[in-house]
């Protein structure tokens, strides 16, 4: 069996072996699905939970929203993103998360100049995009 990538000699600069491995972090999925704030890719899904990457647009904001089957857990990737549960208002940046329990009211807003990017993990008995309840929304969809 022929393999598709040469061999590389023992005194190849570590440059060259990486220079023939794909970078992942650019490659996507053609799952993404667009919204006036951004965008999302579902990247993981079994019974009762759902894993989606987010990237909330610079400048744009999710729905004031609740969910009536469904809890989420966020953590930020990249970027700085302003989140609303209930009534309270927090940043969080790179490397921090947060719980949105099931029924609460809840909202990421991007008032930087660049994207943001979350991992949303989904939990719930029904996980489908009609369990959207808009409370707010700058794109006319409340």
């Amino acid at each position: 069996m022929t393999s598709a990538v040469p061999p590389i000699p023992q005194s190849a600069p570590r440059y060259q072996i990486n220079a023939l491995v794909p970078d992942h972090r650019k490659a996507r999925s053609s799952n993404v699905v667009h919204r006036p704030w951004g965008s999302y890719e579902a990247v993981m899904c079994g019974e009762g939970y759902q894993v989606k990457r987010l990237v909330v647009a610079a400048g744009k904001k999710l729905s004031l929203q609740y969910h009536q089957h469904r809890s989420e857990h966020w953590t930020v990737v990249e970027g700085e993103v302003h989140v609303t549960i209930g009534d309270d208002v927090m940043v969080l940046q790179c490397d921090e998360s947060i719980y949105v329990p099931l029924g609460s009211v809840h909202r990421l807003d991007n008032r930087s100049d660049g994207d943001v990017v979350l991992i949303e993990v989904q939990c719930g008995d029904y996980l489908g995009e009609d369990d959207i309840v808009r409370i707010e929304d700058d794109f006319g969809r409340a």
